[in-house]
């Protein structure tokens, strides 16, 4: 049996240039023919160096073969010389060789992430009007339309939203401050490589909702209600990391107490989105330094509850992205 195709996302350097210029001309090149030629084909490996100096970018490798390629501008404030506040996605592009695969998924997903630690709250692109499926994909991402040109839509959707999280006692005081974002009948679906700190995350939330602990991973009883020691709505906290498939999930009977709790799955991508439309993804991320205790914590908001997440968590958590006293 053949090995599994391994997947690298990874910040790119001026040194891939010529790897990019050759992801970008061959995704562009292989695009049906429609209006005038591709603006990707135009570029070089001196025109991409500049757009990684400027802002950065983001290649992918493929068995250590480049498979993809995402240039991300950061216009800067004229006033404060700082970021502003939207990102533009550039040259997004898969090899032909490894189209779909969720590469350009993935890709986005990380761009959006570097993009919100570097201050950013919005991100934006063009799509050509020519053609109608690249839409249909970047509103599958969650990308609404802004304008229409006669030749380009632009599209754009918040971002998530960023915490540098130092230690483990920084991870339980975000917990605490989310708690006062959530109301009941809300779902949060926690994803993370283990010890990341979804735990800990439930333990501060648990915390800020005042409810019954302790709070442990329910891995082994799969979900423990958390009862409010006061007026609040409980905490249904949920391991789905050995269910097989989100009808395991459905055996749970989590319908029974979702509209009166707030319920946390850990482990929950894929599984859990059938809850309900309006969820708030949670995301932790590990240092690339193993010595380094310090996370990054992402926040996503789908569905009509979570529009202006920015300014709902920044409202509880107003420290800049860094978490600590």
């Amino acid at each position: 049996m053949s090995a599994e195709p391994q997947l690298d996302l990874a910040l790119a350097a001026e040194s891939d240039a010529p790897a990019l210029v050759d992801v970008i001309h061959a995704a562009f090149g292989a695009r049906r023919a429609a209006g005038p030629p591709p603006a990707g084909l135009s570029e070089t490996e001196s025109s991409v160096a500049k757009a990684l100096r400027d802002g950065f970018g983001i290649i992918a490798r493929v068995d250590g073969r480049p498979a993809g390629a995402v240039l991300v501008g950061l216009e800067v404030d004229a006033s404060t010389e700082q970021p502003a506040a939207v990102a533009q996605w550039h040259r997004v592009s898969v090899h032909p060789d490894f189209q779909h695969h969720g590469i350009a998924t993935a890709m986005i997903e990380l761009a959006e992430e570097l993009s919100s630690l570097r201050g950013c709250t919005y991100a934006e692109l063009g799509v050509r009007v020519e053609f109608p499926e690249l839409l249909a994909w970047w509103r599958r991402l969650g990308y609404d339309v802004l304008s229409r040109g006669d030749h380009l839509l632009r599209v754009g959707r918040e971002l998530p939203v960023a915490f540098e999280v130092p230690t483990a006692e920084d991870m339980a005081r975000l917990g605490h401050w989310v708690a006062r974002v959530v109301r009941p009948g809300d779902l949060i679906i926690a994803k993370g490589e283990l010890g990341a700190g979804k735990t800990t995350f439930a333990q501060g939330l648990g915390a800020g909702l005042g409810v019954e602990g302790p709070i442990v991973s329910p891995t082994f009883v799969l979900s423990r209600v958390h009862r409010s020691t006061a007026s609040g709505p409980a905490l249904v906290h949920v391991d789905a990391y050995r269910l097989g498939d989100a009808a395991e999930l459905d055996d749970i009977d989590l319908d029974e107490t979702a509209g009166d709790a707030v319920t946390l799955v850990e482990w929950g991508e894929g599984l859990a989105e059938q809850l309900s439309d309006d969820r708030l993804l949670l995301s932790i991320e590990r240092s690339d330094d193993p010595a380094d205790e310090t996370r990054f914590v992402f926040f996503r908001g789908e569905g009509e509850r979570w529009e202006q997440l920015h300014r709902q968590i920044q409202a509880v958590a107003p420290t800049g992205g860094l978490i600590h006293d």
